[in-house]
C-alpha cells in the first residue's frame, strides 16, 4: 500500500488470472461481489478449509496475491472463480523478453486449462469412506512431495471419486492476465515507468500466440495516485492523470481498449480519513449527514463515487469514455488506528452491500458494478510502512472467524458470515511477563523490541485495540504474541527468566491475548508418512497414471479436499 494515495486507492494484485465457470456468467449481474484472498500470515489456514467457508458464504469470485498452486488447487472445481496473481519483479523479465511472457503463459494459462483429472480425497481418513469397492489393477501409484518421491504402489484406494479434468476445464473461462502491481506509484520513483507497458504488451502477445487472445485479456492493476483533481478545484470533472505519466497512460488505456480489457483500480474511502485528519468522517461512509459535493449537475455524497467518477472523467480525457472499470479492492480495516475498528467497518460494509444490491452505480456510471472486498482474512506478516492498519483488513480474523455480523447479500435477507470449519488451536496456553524475576528490567527493552520485531504487536498502537493495556500488560502481549508465532515453542517464552507460560486466559476486556491455530503452512510432517502409508496399501482401479498429492497435516486432512494429478487426460476435448 503507498503511503501517499491523495485519492484513497491502491491495487495490490499483480499478474492475475480470472478462472469464471460459465455458470456464475448468468449470475454476474446480480452477483457482483467478491473477497481478496491474501495469505502473506505466519500461520495461514489450510485452502480448502477456506474455500469451503467462501461457498458458504456464497461468494463467487476471489482475487488472489500469487500463484501458490497449493491454493489453487483447492479453488479448482469450486465454482469460485479466482485471479491469479505474481509480484512486481517480474515485470522486467516480461518487459525485456518475450520467452517469459510465454513462459508464463505455459504455466499459468496453458497448464490451468490442460491439468489432469482431479481427484479427491474422502472426507474422513482413517477409516476411508464406505464407497463400493473398485477392482484391483496393476496400475501404478507414484507418490511425491516437494518434487521427491515418496513411495509407489499398485491399485488406487477405496473412497476416491474421480471428476474428468476435461469435463470440468469446459466448464472454466480465464479471462483476464493482470500485469504491473500498482507500477506507477510514486513512492516507487519511476522504477517501472518503462517497463511496464512493453511487459503489458508481450503478455497480450503471448496469449495470442497460445490461441487465448480472443477469451483472455490483459490488464494493469493501476493505483488511483496516477489521477487526481487539483486542489483548487477538487471535483471529479477536474480529474485527469498525473501529469508525468499521463502520455503513457493514454498509450496503456488505448491498448487496453482495443483489446476490450477492463481499468481496474482500488478505492479506500478509509485512506481519504486516514491521511487527512480534517477529512469529513461522515463522507467516507454512505449513510453519513454531511454536506454533498456538486459537479455540473452530478451530486456526490460519499467519497468512493467522487474517487471513481473522477477516474471515469480521467479516461474520458484519454480518450475511451466508455472503457469498463472493475474495483479490484475495497474495504475498511479493523485495528492499527483510531478509525480502523470493527464499528466503522461494519458501518462501511454495511453501507456499501446495500448500495450493491442495488445496482446504483455511481453518477456518471450508475447500474452494475464489478467489485473485491479487501480482504478475506487478517495478514499478520504484511508491511506496515503504509499503516499499522495494514495488517487488519480481513473480514475474519486470522483464525476464520467473522469480525462483525454482516450478510454478504446486501439486502438485509442473507445469512451472516460463515467461519472457517475445522479449524484447531495450539494448547489453551499463553506467554507472560513474569513479575518475579530477578533484576526484572535489566533487558526489559530489548527483549520486547525483539517479540515485536518478529511477531505481530501493531494492536499496541495509539487507537488500537490494546492500547490501554499497563505497562506490564504491553509486555505480556508482546512476549505472548512471539511465543504463539513460534507455535508455543518453549524456547520463545524464555526472555533471560522474564517470561513465564501460563494456563490462565491473559486476554485483557477487548484486548485479545490469541492462542496460535494448528497451521499447514509447513504443509508436510511426521504424521503425514503414516497417511501416506495408509494410503499406498488400499486398493487401486484400472488405469496406468502418475499421481501428484500435496498434503497437510493430517488433523486438518479429516476435513478437507486432496487434489490429485492424472495425466490420462482425453486431448481431443482440450
Amino acid at each position: 500500500m503507498a503511503l501517499h494515495l491523495a485519492t484513497a486507492a491502491f491495487v495490490v494484485g499483480a499478474v492475475a488470472l480470472l478462472l469464471l465457470p460459465p455458470s456464475a456468467v448468468a449470475a454476474a449481474a446480480a452477483a457482483a461481489v467478491g473477497v481478496n484472498w491474501g495469505t502473506m500470515m505466519s500461520h495461514p489456514i489450510h485452502p480448502p478449509a477456506v474455500v469451503e467457508m467462501l461457498r458458504a458464504n456464497g461468494v463467487d469470485r476471489v482475487k488472489l496475491f500469487d500463484a501458490d498452486p497449493w491454493t489453487v488447487a483447492a479453488l479448482a472445481g469450486s465454482g469460485v472463480q479466482a485471479m491469479l496473481a505474481a509480484p512486481n519483479d517480474q515485470l522486467e523479465s516480461l518487459a525485456r523478453d518475450p520467452r517469459r511472457a510465454r513462459e508464463w503463459v505455459r504455466h499459468n494459462v496453458t497448464a490451468n486449462l490442460k491439468a489432469g483429472v482431479d481427484v479427491r480425497y474422502p472426507r474422513r481418513l482413517p477409516p476411508l469412506l464406505p464407497l463400493p469397492e473398485r477392482p484391483a489393477s496393476s496400475l501404478s501409484l507414484s507418490l511425491y512431495i516437494s518434487g521427491v518421491l515418496v513411495g509407489s504402489a499398485q491399485g488406487m484406494p477405496r473412497g476416491f471419486a474421480f471428476y474428468d479434468r476435461c469435463e470440468i476445464d469446459e466448464a472454466f473461462e480465464l479471462r483476464y492476465v493482470a500485469v504491473g502491481n500498482e507500477p506507477f506509484l510514486k513512492s516507487y520513483n519511476g522504477s517501472f515507468i518503462n517497463i511496464t507497458f512493453p511487459a503489458l504488451k508481450n503478455m497480450q502477445r503471448a496469449l495470442d500466440e497460445a490461441g487465448f487472445g480472443q477469451r483472455i485479456k490483459v490488464v494493469v492493476p493501476l493505483n488511483a495516485d496516477i489521477y487526481s483533481s487539483p486542489e483548487n478545484k477538487p471535483v471529479p470533472s477536474a480529474g485527469s492523470f498525473r501529469k508525468d505519466i499521463n502520455s503513457l497512460m493514454v498509450d496503456i488505456v488505448n491498448f487496453l481498449h482495443v483489446n476490450d480489457a477492463p481499468f481496474v483500480v482500488n478505492i479506500y474511502p478509509f485512506l481519504s480519513l486516514y491521511q487527512n485528519p480534517n477529512f469529513p468522517l461522515n463522507f467516507s461512509f454512505f449513510d453519513g449527514d454531511t454536506k454533498p459535493v456538486y459537479d455540473q449537475g452530478m451530486v456526490y455524497t460519499n467519497v468512493f463515487d467522487a474517487n471513481f467518477d473522477t477516474l471515469v472523467w480521467s479516461l474520458r480525457k484519454a480518450g475511451v469514455p466508455d472503457m469498463r472499470i472493475i474495483v479490484g479492492e475495497v474495504g475498511w480495516p479493523t485495528d492499527g488506528d483510531r478509525n480502523a475498528n470493527v464499528k466503522y467497518a461494519q458501518r462501511f460494509y454495511t453501507g456499501f452491500l446495500k448500495k450493491m444490491a442495488k445496482n446504483v452505480g455511481t453518477p456518471l456510471r450508475p447500474g452494475h458494478m464489478e467489485v473485491y472486498l479487501f480482504a478475506l482474512i487478517d495478514e499478520n506478516q504484511k508491511s506496515v510502512l503504509p499503516g499499522r492498519f495494514e495488517r487488519h483488513w480481513g473480514l475474519f480474523t486470522y483464525d476464520g472467524k467473522p469480525k462483525f455480523s454482516m450478510a454478504l447479500s446486501g439486502n438485509g435477507k442473507g445469512n451472516d458470515l460463515t467461519e472457517v470449519k475445522g479449524v484447531l488451536y495450539l494448547p489453551s496456553q499463553w506467554c507472560v511477563f513474569n513479575k518475579d524475576a530477578k533484576d526484572r528490567y535489566k533487558d526489559l527493552p530489548a527483549s520486547v523490541n525483539y517479540a515485536c520485531s518478529n511477531a505481530d504487536c501493531t494492536p499496541l498502537g495509539y487507537g488500537s485495540s490494546c492500547n490501554g493495556l499497563s505497562d506490564d500488560g504491553n509486555i505480556s502481549y508482546s512476549f505472548n504474541i512471539y511465543f504463539q508465532t513460534m507455535d508455543q515453542d518453549v524456547r520463545a517464552c524464555s526472555f533471560g527468566g522474564l517470561a513465564k507460560i501460563t494456563t490462565t486466559n491473559a486476554s485483557q476486556g477487548g484486548c485479545l491475548f490469541p492462542v496460535q491455530i494448528l497451521s499447514v503452512s509447513g504443509r508436510v510432517t511426521p504424521l503425514i508418512l503414516l497417511s501416506i502409508s495408509l494410503l499406498l496399501k488400499t486398493k487401486l482401479l484400472n488405469e496406468s497414471f502418475s499421481v501428484l498429492l500435496e498434503v497437510a497435516p493430517p488433523a486438518l486432512i479429516l476435513d478437507s479436499e486432496k487434489k490429485l494429478k492424472l495425466d490420462t487426460c482425453d486431448q481431443e476435448k482440450l
